[in-house]
């Protein structure tokens, strides 16, 4: 794991959320980025993050894919640095940014799946989030 300037924050759990749904189908694509990039620059959960530790939190994430037991280690990072009155807004996060290039690849479900189950997202609010990523990513 690449060294960190300084202990993770909340807000790198949640761009580390993004990061990893966005990879998980080893095409990271632009769309993808472009809504990381937004979130992290316009939402008020990102307020005084210092953007450029994307590129940190961006290694650490794809160091812990190649790693044997790295997303069961990415879930616990996350834990450890989320409230948990933040984990609708990590599952929200990664709704957004799987749903960003129009198609849901079968691991970016895997992938949602497990995170709805490590952060024990409620299945009802589970659907009302999703159904409001589709809603604002419906294309004419």
């Amino acid at each position: 794991m690449p060294d960190l300037p300084h202990a993770l924050t909340a807000q790198d759990g949640l761009a580390a959320i993004m990061i990893a749904i966005s990879a998980s189908d080893e095409n990271i694509r632009t769309s993808e980025l472009v809504k990381i990039t937004n979130a992290v620059n316009h939402l008020p959960i990102f307020a005084g993050y210092d953007a450029d530790r994307l590129q940190t939190i961006s290694q650490t994430v794809f160091d812990l894919f190649e790693q044997e037991e790295g997303l069961d280690a990415l879930f616990g990072l996350i834990r450890d640095v989320l409230p948990a009155q933040l984990y609708e807004t990590a599952y929200a996060l990664a709704c957004d940014v799987a749903v960003a290039d129009g198609t849901l690849a079968e691991t970016e479900l895997r992938l949602l799946e497990e995170i709805r189950y490590e952060l024990n997202i409620d299945r009802l609010h589970a659907a009302a989030i999703e159904r409001g990523s589709r809603a604002r990513h419906m294309t004419l």
